[in-house]
């Protein structure tokens, strides 16, 4: 074992070291669709994203034929105090480039030569020199540039390479024949990021002339998905499979990491990380463990789904709507918490319709809202006793749904449809989460959500437990949840599912009970949160 590769989710993806995609189609689409066309473009994906490894691999294919300035702005912040720093830190990060490259000729343009009145502008002909002696087609790659997009001097540097770049489409001037930042932010919306300095109506004027001007306009969209497919996660499973003989069925394991990932190449990673390392199988049971255990702690791209959702509170409701209540947000392109939460990796389009990225997501994020809930206190002081609910290691899942009937009757026995309704799911899972908290976890079904049904898949060690959760439209609609949840149970090869319907009073629901229904059992509770009578 003592040289194998390993899956990698810290930093820099190197191919001889660890385990990973085949990235050469879409490094062929990059080359062809835009470098050999000397694009100007931004790779903005989401935080671990891959947008590293990327350029390094680009960097490999691409150094035989280009002189390639790569630089990053990580720790680079100095940098924009004032253009002096920014053009001394830009030269300094040329020259040290050029002379790694074996090109210390060329270095030498970017010594420092003394008191330069202008100086970016004399940076910028110090990039024409160095375009004109060199042999090669020469481009400029700057990672992590986010740490440079909010201030107000790397808009001065964009402007040049703009002129340059426009200068050199009419043959005019040589500059870069292709730049290429990285970052979270597509550095063409500027408007998100920039603040400026000053203040008053000088600094209005420059944040309406940021917001709609941004010097970027030249860029190309960039269209490439740097997700992982299902093919390309088997490929990588097959590389694995040869060094370790697991027995994995690896087909079926690339499309259940696809399922819960959407392809994010972080959480790929990390679930496969895990169980490479630890005792789990490689098996559906094996991967709920592994996406417990990542659900479970803390790391930096679940710390930004949720910094980024407290910083905006209209992203936070639609999420909090589309999560919670089922709510059908169209998609549209210009909405700003719409573009904010594809920016960021959260929201994705699906058939012109908003839905959060993958089931992990929605999983964490619903567990946020959750705990933001007051009722675990209430739960944790009167209600959440494991004793009751646990025997042998083994979860009595009816105990919990007819305890949780007695909370809602005790506690909001007064409150109107319309409340529950939108917080009926949420009370559930709160009610839930601390009695299987260390042990369980659950998980939302994406395909079966809407305004008026759930299903909710609970794992407590081997067991699984489906269940609906509803609002009770009478009896006409009860038969079609039974319907439903039959066939989702079939799906799921399950031979019992459980129902949990809100229902008002007033519409006189039948007790909870146990039925036999097309070869299914089902075991509803109906959660009956008005008492008239006591009114």
């Amino acid at each position: 074992m003592g040289g194998r590769k390993k899956f990698n989710i810290t930093g820099l993806c190197i191919p001889k070291k660890h385990y990973m995609v085949d990235m050469d189609a879409k490094l062929e689409q990059i080359i062809e669709q835009y470098i050999e066309n000397e694009e100007y473009f931004t790779v903005n994906r989401a935080r671990q994203y891959g947008k590293t490894t990327l350029l390094e691999l680009l960097y490999q294919r691409l150094k035989k034929d280009y002189i390639i300035l790569d630089i990053s702005f990580e720790g680079k912040e100095d940098y924009f105090r004032t253009l002096d720093t920014l053009a001394d830190g830009l030269c300094y990060e040329f020259q040290k480039v050029l002379k790694r490259s074996g090109y210390p000729e060329l270095a030498r343009i970017f010594e420092d030569p003394g008191n330069d009145k202008l100086p970016i502008q004399c940076l910028g002909e110090r990039i024409t020199i160095l375009c004109g002696q060199a042999k090669k087609k020469v481009i400029l790659m700057v990672d992590e540039v986010d740490k440079a997009a909010d201030h107000q001097i790397f808009l001065t540097f964009l402007g040049l390479l703009r002129d340059k770049y426009m200068m050199y489409q009419r043959g005019r001037e040589e500059t870069f024949s292709s730049v290429i930042l990285a970052g979270v932010h597509d550095i063409k919306n500027l408007k998100v990021k920039i603040r400026p300095e000053g203040s008053g109506r000088e600094r209005q004027d420059r944040v309406e002339h940021t917001n709609y001007n941004s010097p970027w306009n030249i860029s190309a969209d960039f269209v490439v998905d740097l997700g992982f497919s299902p093919q390309e996660i088997e490929a990588m499973l097959w590389q694995y499979e040869n060094d370790c003989h697991t027995g994995m069925d690896i087909s079926k394991m690339s499309e259940l990491l696809y399922t819960y990932t959407e392809g994010y190449p972080f959480l790929v990673s990390c679930l496969c990380k895990h169980m490479d390392e630890t005792p789990y199988p490689w098996t559906s049971e094996g991967l709920q463990s592994a996406v417990k255990f990542l659900l479970g702690r803390p790391n930096t791209l679940f710390d930004d789904i949720i910094k980024n959702l407290e910083r905006y509170q209209g992203f936070k409701n639609m999420v909090e709507g589309i999560l919670l209540r089922g709510a059908d947000v169209s998609y549209i392109a210009s909405n700003p918490d719409i573009a904010r939460g594809e920016m960021y990796g959260i929201l994705k389009n699906e058939n012109g319709h908003v839905k959060i990225a993958n089931p992990i997501f929605e999983s964490y994020i619903y567990e946020y809202f959750v705990s933001l809930h007051n009722i675990t206190n209430l739960v944790m002081s009167k209600y959440s006793d494991k004793s009751i609910y646990i025997k042998d290691g083994k979860l009595d899942i009816e105990t919990v749904l007819q305890r949780f009937s007695a909370f809602m009757k005790e506690e909001y026995r007064n409150e109107d449809s319309g409340f529950i309704e939108q917080q009926g799911r949420l009370l559930f899972l709160s009610f839930l989460r601390p009695i299987i908290n260390g042990t369980g976890h659950y998980a939302v079904e994406v395909e079966t959500r809407c305004n008026t049904r759930m299903d909710l898949v609970v794992f407590y060690g081997a067991q699984k437990f489906i269940i609906e959760i509803k609002i009770w439209r009478g009896e006409k609609y009860e038969e079609d949840g039974y319907e439903q949840l039959a066939g989702y149970l079939r799906a799921q090869n399950a031979q019992r599912g459980y129902l949990l319907s809100f229902c008002d009073n007033k519409k006189s629901p039948r007790e909870g009970r146990l039925l036999q229904f097309k070869g299914c059992e089902i075991y509803e509770v109906v959660v009956a949160y008005r008492d008239f009578a006591a009114v």
